[in-house]
């Protein structure tokens, strides 16, 4: 199901929302501002020291103070067309974008009962325990979530998913089934950051499940995921030891705890691409001190020859209840070999303001 039809059905029912439906719009916003505070870069590709702090969207911040590479703005707007209907629509600009304005949500929710929701559009690629709020930085502990661990190419899917929500003794247990592709014409990651030629990069048949099991002070959450991968290269069909496709399959797990003042999370992450494993992991931990929750935080990525991880520090400032100041301090350590440097080792600091509305 095409976005701008989804886009169009949402729109239509605002024209007349008082007699059709009850809208509801919501809001996030970001102002970040950092750089580099030293770094190595990567000489042999010509690229001065960089942090590169969000992959997919290729924001980095280089030796020059930038207030681009984090910030942000969005706008949810939710229709509820009665008798279970809803339509959803994301707006989101991004400073590493110009923050130009575009649809990364647009889907129809239809609830079946009280405890099965189907949806079809374009929705975020829930691979990761906060991949359904990446964008609402004030949903979590640091600035962002570590870019070892949020890496890949993809993030956002066309298609269709059953959400479920049951209350079992003490345990809500909560997933989502889904399936669909996503066709990013021009991928910006493999295009102008890995590469100079433009790249499009096709995840198909798209299969996965996340389940979710929360207690108290205890969350825990497993996903899987199968994909078949097709690229292009300047209009060119890549292959990969004469095939033109690859199956890939990821699968995670996070465990995290919010236990009196403190805040411990967890994640491990594997992708199986052509006979090989890429394996990702985040641990942190914050304690929170009235309004104030400093935490450290170490992220890692390693494949054969792709290897590169992060220690942070930083903290966060709920000086409002509907906005936090945060300040980190990130340390970069990159040891690619053979070519498969990312931007070097680094050290960056950033600090800024999250809020909601």
């Amino acid at each position: 199901m095409k976005t701008s039809l989804i886009a169009a059905a949402l729109a239509a029912s605002m024209v007349s929302g008082s007699v059709y439906a009850d809208v509801d719009i919501s809001g996030f916003a970001s102002v970040v501002g950092g750089k580099v505070i030293s770094g190595e870069g990567v000489p042999e590709f010509g690229l001065e020291p960089t942090f590169l702090a969000n992959y997919p969207i290729v924001g980095f911040y280089e030796e020059d103070w930038s207030f681009k590479p984090d910030s942000k703005y969005g706008l949810q707007i939710s229709a509820d067309l009665t008798e279970g209907l809803t339509a959803t629509a994301q707006v989101v600009g991004r400073g590493a974008d110009d923050f130009n304005a575009e649809f990364e949500w647009a889907y129809l929710s239809y609830t079946l009962n009280e405890h099965w929701t189907l949806q079809a559009g374009k929705k975020r690629l829930p691979l990761y325990y906060y991949s359904d709020f990446f964008d609402v930085s004030y949903a979590y502990l640091w600035i962002r979530p570590a870019a070892d661990n949020y890496t890949w190419q993809i993030f956002n899917y066309n298609g269709v998913n059953a959400q479920f929500n049951y209350q079992v003794n003490d345990w809500t247990v909560s997933g989502n089934i889904y399936t669909g592709r996503e066709d990013d014409t021009e991928n910006k990651l493999l295009s102008e950051f890995f590469g100079s030629q433009p790249i499009r990069e096709i995840w198909k048949n798209i299969v996965g499940g996340v389940l979710s099991l929360n207690r108290d002070w205890l969350d825990l959450r497993f996903t899987y995921m199968t994909y078949q991968n097709e690229r292009y290269r300047n209009g060119v069909k890549v292959t990969w030891d004469g095939d033109d496709s690859r199956r890939g399959k990821f699968a995670g797990l996070s465990a995290n705890i919010d236990y009196n003042n403190w805040v411990v999370l967890t994640e491990f992450n594997r992708l199986t691409l052509d006979g090989g494993d890429f394996d990702t992991y985040l641990l942190s931990a914050g304690y929170r001190v009235g309004q104030w929750t400093p935490f450290i935080s170490f992220a890692d990525f390693d494949s054969e020859s792709e290897m590169h991880s992060t220690s942070s520090i930083g903290a966060r400032w709920d000086f409002h209840s509907s906005a936090a100041f945060k300040v980190q301090y990130d340390d970069v350590t990159d040891d690619g070999i053979n070519g498969q440097m990312v931007a070097g080792d680094s050290k960056a600091i950033t600090f800024g303001i999250d809020l909601v509305f």
